[in-house]
């Protein structure tokens, strides 16, 4: 994450690096042996069905168990052997991401308008039927996941979310990952990782329909199995390695400062890292300060690369280009700490989600403690698509009535306008009201 150079000519203000990324830019995705092995997965799958995405699962995953449905007696128990501390904080995550994908909800009505006399347009939000949801497991299982996606999708009406989780096991999932799905009332549970998931949800291979929309993170192999179904499935994003990015000025502290931002690049060694400060100071004691802190970091052989690779520090002279700068990142998380953090506020414009103020940290949001969902756009998607919400699992279907009294408003524009381009049918079914129209009036 690091400035676009073809963006940057427009930056009114100055600004300086004072810490460059030594690789830069949006990390790769799309590798060809991914592309390749991917395509063909899926292919085989497609043509041999759920055997097929069971031999995938024993030759890559060791699966070896005899069903990979959990029974909901299965799911009831599925939290008893974690820690009683452990299921409270899951609890309180569920319960608190539910409340505001709820309220989102309730702010969302139902529209309707009438244009001219006679013409009556509207919309009615209708939730996808059908979502799979995939909850990865794999050295940092992100519990929470299944808040954003199942509990998400459930607040916004969906009728039918099937889940599925990697095997941690020959026979079973991450029991911390099953607890979290159970919680965020999953309607089918299926201990199957990988691209065979993916491809099982889609083709319809788990006992019912294809799924209509598939969410949920996952490494490269997954994201590619999403690209390649999309259009078959809708999905929520392809998203890239966690991004974290922070305004800051003087008033900042660079302690927390390092700290969040290590508290990102954990993820993985692409996550991109960067400050953008209008304290030379500041930026220049964040950069001593993040290598005092991974010195003694237990995942300083993720958290280094990635600072080292990825992580930039920025100076501008204002805020305003403080704004410009930040808003060319569109980072996927962006933290402000400053002294007049509201006005930062009013005036960014591209960011997956925005934290406010030294009290605030991504790491509350990502284990799904304050309610917001952390499946958010990375590679400066943020510039035009917002992460995932109760909106997104909602179509607003359109609707018009039209009275007989509309039809001189309406159909000679139609008429002139399916005349002039040609479309003779068109004009036609225009043409055809206003005779019915002619004929009642006699």
């Amino acid at each position: 994450m690091h400035m676009d150079a073809k963006r940057t000519p427009y930056v009114r203000g100055r600004y300086e690096e004072l810490k460059a990324p030594a690789v830069g830019g949006v990390p790769a995705q799309r590798l060809p042996q991914v592309v390749e092995t991917v395509s063909q997965m899926l292919s085989t799958i497609e043509k041999g069905g759920l055997d097929a995405a069971m031999e995938y699962s024993r030759t890559l995953d060791k699966w070896a168990g005899e069903s990979i449905e959990m029974t909901p007696e299965q799911m009831a128990r599925v939290g008893d052997e974690l820690p009683a501390e452990l299921r409270t904080s899951l609890e309180a995550g569920s319960e608190r991401t539910r409340r505001f994908a709820d309220a989102q909800r309730a702010a969302m009505e139902d529209f309707e308008i009438e244009v001219l006399p006679g013409v009556v347009a509207g919309y009615r939000y209708r939730p996808v039927p059908r979502v799979g949801a995939y909850l990865p497991a794999g050295n940092f299982p992100i519990l929470s996941s299944a808040f954003m996606t199942v509990g998400v999708a459930k607040a916004a009406g969906v009728g039918s979310v099937t889940a599925c989780t990697p095997p941690m096991s020959p026979t079973g999932g991450n029991a911390a990952v099953l607890y979290s799905t159970y919680l965020a009332g999953a309607d089918r549970v299926f201990v199957l990782g990988g691209v065979q998931a993916i491809a099982a949800m889609a083709f319809g291979l788990l006992g019912e329909q294809p799924v209509d929309m598939i969410v949920g993170a996952g490494n490269a192999y997954v994201t590619e199995a999403k690209r390649q179904l999309f259009g078959e499935v809708g999905i929520d994003l392809l998203a890239g390695p966690s991004e974290v990015a922070v305004i800051a000025d003087e008033t900042a502290d660079a302690e927390t400062v390092a700290a969040d931002l290590l508290g990102q690049a954990e993820h993985g060694p692409q996550s991109p890292a960067c400050l953008v400060t209008t304290s030379r100071e500041l930026g220049t004691a964040v950069v001593a300060e993040i290598e005092r802190q991974l010195a003694g970091l237990s995942t300083e052989y993720i958290a280094g690369p990635a600072w080292r690779d990825y992580g930039a520090v920025y100076w501008a002279e204002d805020r305003e280009t403080a704004v410009e700068l930040m808003d060319i990142l569109a980072p996927e998380h962006l933290e402000v700490i400053t002294s007049d953090d509201d006005w930062y506020l009013d005036n960014l414009s591209n960011y997956g989600s925005v934290f406010l103020g030294k009290w605030s940290t991504v790491a509350y949001s990502d284990k799904g403690i304050t309610g917001t969902n952390h499946v958010l756009p990375t590679g400066g998607v943020a510039r035009s698509n917002a992460g995932l919400s109760v909106s997104r699992f909602l179509r607003p279907l359109t609707y018009q009535r039209v009275e007989r009294s509309a039809t001189p408003e309406l159909a000679p524009h139609v008429e002139r306008i399916a005349n002039f381009e040609g479309m003779a049918a068109h004009e036609f079914t225009a043409a055809l009201r206003t005779r019915w129209f002619a004929a009642d009036e006699q």
